[in-house]
């Protein structure tokens, strides 16, 4: 009897239900009923006014409606033999690389409860709840916000194992969110002006705030404007700096981008036969330097010896 399929095609007594605008979610006896002969895995569709806004025909939550049709959608064995084979297959198991690929299963818990001390489970109390599918009546009954948990378990693993790969979608959808808040920087600072003008205000000898004014040759009062550079520059120079898209992390200089200067690599140029080494240049260098004490006695020696010299130093009375 427990073997006997389940007919799909009865309508439910109670269903899982999921409000669309308070995100409230319950289970109770649907109040609309409608036939939907489309839908091959069930063909209802169910409607319930929501008991917490009161917002009419709020339809069955997505993950139930999805359920009922995984559950009419799976397959096993139905014989004996085909259970008894089943249980063979599970002899063994889990074996090694199960229990590598779900060591960490057994975190969940212990890290619930740390991260609890940082983001206890507030549904619809933080800024990214507005964008999270979790279900706010479950996200209420845990200990801490599943998302931030899978963060942390994330980030605890991979410091675990030494192996920083397993946070590449996270650096990466963090690396495309900063890029964004730097193109709405800059865009944001193209609308405004990169040049800010607004009047100079002072304080009077009483502390109030005063706007400075002049009286034209038209006899018109102008304001005094004080011009300064928009203050997002400078948070969009250091976001250009610290995601190292400057033109030289880029390597779109001019000089990176001249195929001589690539390859010369800002080193002299020079062919096998003009090429010395260092060891080269200092053996030569000291072979002159030996001969210089030499070479300058036998230049003293032959400046002695010169005629006109000997001639001049005659007359003067210095030989």
């Amino acid at each position: 009897m427990g073997n006997m399929a389940k007919d799909w095609t009865a309508q439910l007594s109670a269903v899982n239900f999921r409000c669309d605008e308070c995100k409230h979610a319950w289970e109770s006896e649907p109040d609309l009923i409608e036939d939907a002969p489309e839908l091959e895995h069930h063909p209802y569709r169910y409607f319930a006014d929501c008991p917490k806004c009161k917002v009419q025909r709020q339809p069955q939550a997505a993950w139930a409606r999805a359920l009922l049709k995984a559950h009419q959608a799976s397959t096993g064995p139905k014989t004996p033999e085909g259970m008894a084979a089943v249980r063979k297959n599970l002899e063994g198991h889990p074996n090694a690389e199960a229990v590598l690929r779900t060591r960490f299963n057994a975190m969940k818990h212990g890290m619930a409860a740390k991260t609890a001390s940082y983001f206890p489970a507030k549904p619809d109390k933080y800024p990214f709840c507005g964008q999270c599918e979790v279900n706010r009546t479950w996200c209420a009954g845990q200990a801490a916000c599943v998302k931030q948990t899978e963060i942390f378990m994330l980030h605890h693993a991979a410091f675990e194992s030494r192996n920083p790969r397993v946070l590449s979608g996270i650096h990466a959808d963090l690396q495309a969110g900063l890029t964004a808040m730097l193109q709405m920087l800059m865009q944001g600072a193209l609308a405004d002006g990169v040049i800010i003008k607004q009047p100079r205000v002072e304080l009077d000898r009483e502390g109030n705030s005063v706007t400075l004014t002049y009286l034209g040759d038209d006899g018109q009062r102008k304001y005094i404007y004080d011009h300064q550079s928009h203050p997002a520059l400078k948070a969009i120079a250091d976001f250009v700096s610290r995601l190292g898209l400057s033109m030289g992390d880029l390597g779109m200089t001019v000089r990176a981008a001249d195929p001589e200067e690539e390859e010369g690599g800002g080193v002299l140029k020079l062919d096998d036969k003009t090429r010395e080494t260092l060891s080269d240049f200092n053996t030569r260098m000291l072979a002159v330097m030996s001969g210089a004490r030499d070479m300058l006695a036998a230049a003293d020696k032959a400046t002695k010896a010169d005629p006109v010299l000997v001639a001049h130093e005659a007359r003067e009375g210095k030989s």
